[in-house]
């Protein structure tokens, strides 16, 4: 793989008592352990408009890559932010963005192409109204979507809703497993977006319903490639390594699946590396922007 330098960002200042880069350790450590690959870990940081200092001027760096870790309660990027990603999208830049529950990270609506693949509970609303009901009931501050594939801690079967590279081992079987969260939230593809596929889904501990957790987006003349998560909780230290601690406000108990099995978390690292290359394609796979 050419070289690849990817930007691992939050939508947040740092706050210890919160999700902060810090707490994406493990996915920094994993990404930065690929040949050809460097990572910029970071936090959001205002300039004296408010606006992130890096982002609104992404379409200009050298990055190849952002994943977005949209841990904010709904404000954490501005409208300069937004457009400066969607920029980045449009010359060809890949993204890997992810959120959670309700409203959380619903900042990255606003984004040109993979945003309109995050529902949230008030903004960009599932379309099937069926699904907006909770279906964690424990936790009463958050409401839907909040999909429970398990506890923190514990693992989730994936189910590929299609072949695709991105859900293979190295051998050429299919991913099976992936962290679990209590609350995850939901992803679809977006209306008119042929492009858009949803290619894993998971299953809710408490009503056995299906939910998506990926939409990967192809390339176009008007984007690059985008994958879309129903949860930061797949790829945060908590739910790689309970001991690694969370914030003070996560109310549930943690399981212990992972600590008692961790072999499985190789599906989730060979994920993660998959991504790394399926994203590297995408500047190669897209025609100019168009204007």
């Amino acid at each position: 793989m050419a070289s690849t330098r990817i930007l691992l960002q939050t939508t947040i200042p740092h706050t210890a008592d919160d999700w902060h880069i810090g707490r994406f350790s493990l996915l920094r450590d994993a990404l930065a352990s690929m040949d050809g690959v460097t990572v910029t870990a970071r936090d959001r940081e205002a300039d004296e408009n408010g606006d992130d200092r890096l982002l609104p001027s992404l379409a200009d760096s050298d990055y190849d890559q952002l994943w977005l870790l949209a841990v904010d309660p709904g404000n954490g990027l501005t409208e300069a932010d937004c457009a400066g990603i969607t920029a980045f999208a449009r010359r060809g830049g890949a993204i890997l963005s992810t959120r959670d529950h309700h409203d959380l990270g619903s900042s990255i609506c606003n984004l040109g192409g993979v945003g309109a693949a995050h529902f949230f509970h008030s903004r960009n609303v599932d379309p099937d109204p069926s699904r907006r009901t909770r279906d964690d009931v424990a936790t009463s501050s958050i409401d839907w979507p909040n999909y429970h594939s398990g506890r923190n801690g514990d693992y989730q079967r994936i189910d590929a809703a299609q072949p695709h590279p991105l859900l293979q081992r190295a051998d050429g079987t299919t991913l099976e497993w992936f962290p679990a969260h209590p609350h995850e939230g939901a992803v679809g593809v977006p209306a008119n977006d042929e492009a858009a596929h949803v290619i894993a889904t998971g299953t809710s501990k408490v009503t056995n319903r299906p939910f998506n957790l990926i939409v990967a987006l192809e390339a176009t003349a008007k984007r690059g490639r985008a994958l879309a998560h129903s949860s930061f909780h797949h790829l945060c230290d908590y739910n790689w390594n309970i001991a690694a601690g969370c914030p003070s406000f996560v109310e549930e108990a943690p399981g212990d699946e992972l600590e008692h099995d961790p072999s499985r978390l190789e599906d989730i690292r060979a994920y993660v590396a998959n991504a790394v290359r399926w994203l590297s394609r995408s500047a190669s796979a897209t025609s100019p922007p168009t204007p």
